[in-house]
């Protein structure tokens, strides 16, 4: 039984991390990026609250509200962080190439790693780790091509976002009983109450952004929520490390997805890129073909 939730936890991670690959879609077609970001984050992040609140509302009715007075330290501590991701990721993406902030955000398992080891006790699998180095190899390899091209300030924010992301898992796997969907939920009402606050509390600057941005807002939110659904699900049976690394799938696919013509973006990656992007891939089949054989033994 315990294996087959393993499983079950490795596969809806692994697709949440497809479903977060086209959120790059909707932030590389938005009017003027730099111009209305924290509008785009204020209707992202509410986008995403009332998505969980439904979601939460048709799972356990109306005592869902109940929820948050069980939040505990790790559940505020984990929506701060996770915050800070959203915040981050859209800063880092808007000043720099879909290639560096997404590789930046290929840190998130060994960020996670070091603070599961630290915090939580948790121990690597030797396996585990021989995948981390595989993909850290990919990773170089990107950020070879890539970093000075990109800038600094980019990277950086695409650092901070990845550091932010890996606190919020080890924070909810801190106490299992922290409930993950409300963190979530949180983090994006303090996501749009940051972004308010950011333009003084003026409601015209959210009228003049641009219908388009409003409507890729919405679509990001729904992407992020949909996304979170199966990660928070995944959490419960997978180590923070091994958590963080399924949803490589999203720097990979991200990259992928900015330079295909249907969506008309036509960012494409350079060979190097391409050529990390398969490094990490293979990390990723390592780990499920080790992870698959240790199942088998049990």
């Amino acid at each position: 039984m315990k294996n087959n939730s393993y499983i079950q936890s490795f596969i809806v991670v692994l697709i949440a991390g497809i479903i977060w690959s086209f959120g790059v879609i909707p932030v590389r077609h938005l009017i003027n990026v730099e111009t209305y970001i924290f509008e785009y984050l204020f209707f992202r992040g509410l986008t995403t609250a009332i998505i969980i609140t439904l979601f939460l509302f048709f799972r356990e009715g109306l005592i869902f509200y109940k929820n948050f007075f069980n939040m505990g330290i790790s559940g505020y501590v984990g929506s701060f962080f996770l915050t800070l991701a959203f915040v981050g990721f859209i800063f880092s993406i808007s000043k720099t190439t879909v290639a560096v902030t997404l590789f930046m955000l290929a840190t998130i398992p060994f960020i996670a790693a070091l603070q599961g080891y630290l915090i939580l006790g948790e121990i690597l699998k030797r396996t585990t780790l021989l995948a981390m180095l595989i993909a850290t190899i990919g990773v170089f390899i990107i950020m070879y091509n890539d970093f000075n091209s990109g800038g600094m300030t980019g990277a950086l924010l695409g650092f901070l976002a990845a550091f932010g992301f890996a606190s919020y898992t080890v924070a909810i796997r801190w106490n299992l009983e922290t409930p993950k969907f409300t963190t979530v939920l949180i983090a994006g009402l303090i996501c749009a109450l940051f972004s308010i606050v950011m333009l003084g509390f003026s409601l015209q600057s959210l009228e003049k952004m641009p219908i388009q941005n409003v409507y890729l807002s919405i679509l990001h939110g729904l992407i992020v929520s949909l996304g979170f659904m199966l990660y928070t699900i995944g959490a419960k049976f997978l180590p923070s490390a091994e958590l963080t690394f399924l949803t490589l799938l999203e720097i990979v696919g991200g990259v992928f997805w900015v330079s295909v013509p249907i969506f008309g973006i036509n960012e494409i990656p350079s060979f190097l890129v391409m050529l990390g992007g398969f490094v990490i891939i293979l990390a990723i089949i390592y780990y499920g073909y080790t992870f698959d054989k240790k199942v088998q033994k049990n």
